[in-house]
């Protein structure tokens, strides 16, 4: 059973914050909130209510009076509560990244378990066809026992463990080569990887350089960074003793703060999927754009409201949507004023548009490698879409494992720790937003000295951008700007090769052993599963 399980009756838990928090437990998702309702009887009395409104928001320039005093806390702040908070309010990605990471009770340290086929690799070769070799999967999947009462084990697969070891020696190869070909033997390989899981993907790609490029093995530097401690600990067991070269370190990689200067490549493999998302909204009359904060009440019940954008990574990350073309989901009609008045006259016309998730944190994690990684390569793969997702633009699956079944939630509003929730990925607008970052000149608070060792590829002469047009008159456009400091291998300031975006079977076609898993019948499941998954490389 993969992530992504069938459609079935809604089954979701719902909990709630408030002021001075405290922890509590939930209760089951009934009903619109006690403080909307009593919100609205408040604003009929007094004459106040409009035809054009949304049924499941209010929307005023300030909070409800119920939550006002409430505590504005962050995912950071609650890290040290073991329990659910109430009485508080917060952004949405504050609370996707609490339900998901917190240390005490969110998802991933406490409930998740990533599926392992067991150390017997599967023969692909000796499989008839696909579905003998999906129950051959389901026969593995039994070896977990079978739930029974509340929410079971929260098992699910990822490409690496359904397919080790040929997916994890892909990586290997698309990594092995580009550094023979850019920094062999003047350079180190470095790699980063965040989120490794159960260390499956390390440990196939250390093994496969290991046995097959001796040379580059002994060169070879692993590092990864696990913001779950349970995890962090599995993986170093299971590396360390066949790998010394491997470092884990226990860390959200959104608090990394050591500068990286040598070239590295750095792994994000259905990572960037979990990474915690805003919601806003804008408004038809204005089409200005407004923030969601998510409010927990004493009794545990959840409510929204929206206020006007004045969070700095919400306007960050719309600034940079404006400078790269990349439009908001709006109707094109209501572009034009005249149709907007129109429309905000019809009877019972929404005054808010659907919901859109934007991925704030994905921003977050683009800044760190621009800063810290100034010399990396970026190797990401995840979501590029999803079924079963809850109503919005670019909205999140929220599921979770009951009785032996996935159970897909038609709303965020779970509780904390028992629900997966994960996004998709428009990866083409993330390799817009990627290169652009890389662009940018770091600011005058992250320069540092860039190469702490000597490297014939380093270079001691003047910027490298002062001098980019001497030897001709244009950047190529598949070129980024060269980084200060650092020469190419051909001694011209050419500049990095820019990222592109590949699908899942034409990337693991170009590095992959497909011959390895191929079945009897000659399909492939390695190119033939995932095709709503893509590569950013």
């Amino acid at each position: 059973m993969n992530r992504l399980g069938n459609v079935l009756p809604q089954a979701c838990a719902r909990r709630h914050l408030a002021s001075q928090f405290q922890c509590s437990r939930a209760r089951p998702f009934t009903s619109t909130p006690a403080s909307l309702k009593a919100t609205r009887v408040r604003r009929a009395a007094a004459g106040k209510d409009k035809i054009n409104y949304n049924a499941d928001v209010f929307f005023d320039e300030k909070p409800d009076p119920d939550h006002v005093d409430y505590a504005r806390v962050t995912a950071n702040d609650l890290e040290q509560c073991t329990a659910p908070p109430t009485r508080v309010k917060m952004l949405v990605r504050d609370f996707i990244e609490d339900s998901l990471y917190n240390p005490n009770y969110g998802y991933f340290p406490t409930q998740a378990t990533i599926f392992t086929s067991s150390d017997t690799i599967i023969d692909f070769n000796s499989q008839r066809n696909s579905d003998q070799f999906q129950d051959e999967v389901a026969q593995r999947y039994s070896a977990y026992g079978m739930d029974e009462d509340g929410p079971g084990r929260q098992i699910w697969h990822t490409p690496t463990e359904l397919f080790k070891p040929y997916y994890g020696r892909a990586i290997a190869q698309c990594l092995v080569a580009e550094y023979l070909l850019k920094y062999f033997p003047y350079e180190d390989l470095v790699i980063y990887e965040i989120g490794a899981g159960n260390g499956t993907l390390a440990l196939d790609i250390l093994d496969y350089l290991r046995d097959e490029y001796p040379e580059v093995y002994e060169r070879t530097h692993y590092n990864i960074v696990e913001i779950s401690g349970r995890l962090a600990e599995l993986q170093k067991d299971k590396l360390l003793p066949q790998h010394p070269c491997v470092q884990v370190t226990h860390k959200s990689i959104f608090h990394w703060d050591k500068r990286e200067p040598a070239p590295c490549f750095f792994l994000a493999m259905e990572v960037v999927d979990n990474f915690a998302h805003d919601m806003i909204r804008y408004d038809y009359r204005t089409l200005e754009p407004y923030q969601g904060l998510m409010t927990i009440d004493a009794n545990g019940d959840f409510g929204i409201y929206y206020t006007r954008v004045t969070d700095p990574l919400i306007m960050s990350f719309l600034a940079l949507r404006r400078r790269l073309g990349h439009p908001p989901p709006l109707p094109s009609l209501l572009k034009s004023s005249t149709m907007r008045s129109i429309y905000n006259n019809l009877p019972f016309a929404p005054n808010l548009s659907t919901p859109e998730y934007i991925p704030t944190r994905l921003l977050s994690l683009l800044r760190t490698l621009r800063q810290h990684f100034p010399r990396h390569r970026l190797l990401l793969s995840d979501f590029s879409s999803l079924p079963d997702t809850i109503p919005g633009v670019n909205a999140p699956v929220v599921q979770t494992r009951y009785q032996n079944k996935m159970v897909p939630c038609k709303t965020l509003f779970v509780r904390q720790g028992y629900f997966d929730i994960f996004f998709p990925t428009h990866f083409e607008r993330l390799r817009d937003m990627y290169e652009h970052m890389l662009a940018q000149p770091l600011g005058q608070a992250d320069i540092t000295p860039v190469p702490t060792r000597l490297s014939p590829l380093a270079s001691s002469a003047s910027a490298l951008s002062t001098g980019e047009g001497f030897f001709s008159s244009y950047l190529p456009p598949n070129r980024r700007p060269p980084v200060d400091g650092v020469a190419s291998a051909s001694g011209l300031p050419v500049g990095e090769r820019k990222s592109s975006v590949f699908t899942h079977a034409e990337f693991l076609e170009t590095y992959a052993d497909v011959s390895s898993t191929r079945l009897k019948n000659g399909e492939n499941p390695l190119l033939d599963f995932y095709k709503n998954v893509k590569f950013l490389f």
